[in-house]
């Protein structure tokens, strides 16, 4: 079962502290420096499922080569030759860790556990100082290296697991599966402390993910640029409009945002909603829920339903984050929840979901509302549009929050202060 599984070098582009000194502050780069310099070259290795889509994989894309500009080695590998079917599975292990009644067979935990003995046997070889194992998909590598001869495992230094997911009401069979591969590991690194099980018998570090300012998706669009994208899409930029930027996934609420918007259609007759996200490459679900979502779309041609396959990169979501009125993240679980890092950033008013991701880095009121219902976040939606200069204080609010807590060096400097405690 599962072909020839292994895993590919992701390359990347370049990428700079430096460039990142005008929004962090030159204090946080010199900093990371300090940090880096007293690990010397250190050999790290960062290996998830997909190169593409979701908020994993845009991390990697950016602490990787700061690390690597801070002067450590560090590489990331990405999962190649698994079948469709073994992230069918892994999906419903995240969902499931999540809180869903999805429970896998037997049948569907051997090829698991199969297609992880399979990517054992191709592991990258090392030295490495540092292994970072992100999220379940790869989990159970460790214990199946561990059944190799010597010969055939690499040399590592501490093996890290991070979870990126919210583990604070897991499907407790599915949990009960996988907390003994992830106390095989040196550590556990969690987003919020409210994620550690009691049974994670390991030492867990807490680092939350981060967003770049230096990205495509982040720089700033001139207005008139921006709202001609839009326009492209077939959206009056001209006209009110809330925005929802997602994966497309049963946690993110994606229907309940549809019945919100349905809510104040009478008050706001002219009112817009953009339904943005992408198809990732470990999410089938994904494609079921995006075709449902345009099919609830079909007659309304105010609702607008699209993802990487419509032509929506990263400046397009910057745009449509960028001229938001009102951006939303409905959810109902969520790790973190970066879509909501980069609308704080770009000072937007973001109306979120009672989830502990989103309480991490919303301050009900302060720069941002968190909602339990529908019906609260219909009304707080329209607190906002009916009063701009609340919308705009909130929006301050929030990218002073992302600047002090949640930018890529802060992330950075985070892991290097994990790695110095294993010298």
């Amino acid at each position: 079962m599962g072909g020839q599984c292994m895993f590919r070098k992701v390359d990347f582009l370049e990428k700079s502290l430096d460039d990142h000194a005008p929004y962090a502050g030159e204090d946080r780069i010199a900093e990371i420096r300090r940090l880096a310099e007293d690990l010397g070259s250190l050999r790290v290795l960062h290996v998830n499922s997909t190169s593409y889509g979701g908020g994993v994989a845009e991390l990697l894309y950016t602490i990787v080569p700061l690390m690597r500009d801070a002067g450590l080695d560090a590489e990331w590998h990405v999962i190649d030759g698994a079948p469709d079917q073994f992230f069918d599975i892994t999906k419903k292990i995240h969902n499931s860790l999540q809180g869903a009644n999805t429970p896998l067979s037997d049948g569907e935990w051997r090829l698991y556990e199969d297609i992880n003995r399979k990517l054992a046997e191709a592991f990258p070889g090392g030295p490495w100082d540092i292994v970072v194992i992100h999220d379940p998909q790869p989990l159970a590598v460790l214990t199946f290296l561990d059944s190799l001869s010597e010969s055939d495992r690499p040399v590592v230094g501490r093996w890290f697991w991070r979870c990126h997911i919210d583990l604070s009401t897991p499907l407790e069979e599915t949990w009960q599966k996988l907390w003994p591969y992830v106390n095989a590991y040196d550590g556990a690194i969690v987003t919020s402390r409210q994620y550690a099980r009691d049974e994670m018998t390991l030492p867990v570090a807490e680092i939350t993910p981060s967003t770049d300012p230096t990205s495509p998706k982040n720089l700033p669009i001139p207005e008139g640029e921006a709202r001609k994208m839009m326009g492209s899409f077939g959206v009056d930029p001209a006209r009110p409009i809330i925005v929802q930027v997602s994966r497309f996934d049963p946690w993110k609420d994606p229907f309940g945002v549809v019945e919100a918007y349905r809510m104040l259609k009478g008050k706001w007759p002219e009112l817009q909603l953009a339904m943005v996200g992408s198809i990732a490459a470990d999410d089938p679900e994904g494609i079921g829920i995006l075709a449902h979502l345009k099919e609830e779309a079909v007659g309304d041609r105010n609702i607008h339903v699209l993802s990487n396959e419509d032509g929506v990169g990263a400046r397009e979501v910057a745009a449509f984050q960028q001229c938001a009125d009102v951006v939303i993240q409905k959810s109902i679980r969520e790790g973190f929840g970066l879509t909501i890092t980069e609308a704080m950033w770009k000072g937007r008013p973001v109306v979120a979901g009672n989830a502990t991701g989103c309480k991490i880095q919303i301050t009900d009121g302060v720069d941002g509302f968190i909602v339990g219902t529908t019906q609260q976040c219909a009304e707080r939606i329209d607190e906002i549009l009916s009063d701009p200069d609340l919308g705009a204080r909130l929006g301050d609010a929030a990218r002073e929050t992302v600047r002090r807590r949640f930018l890529s060096t802060q992330h950075v400097a985070n892991y290097l202060n994990l790695f110095a405690g294993c010298q």
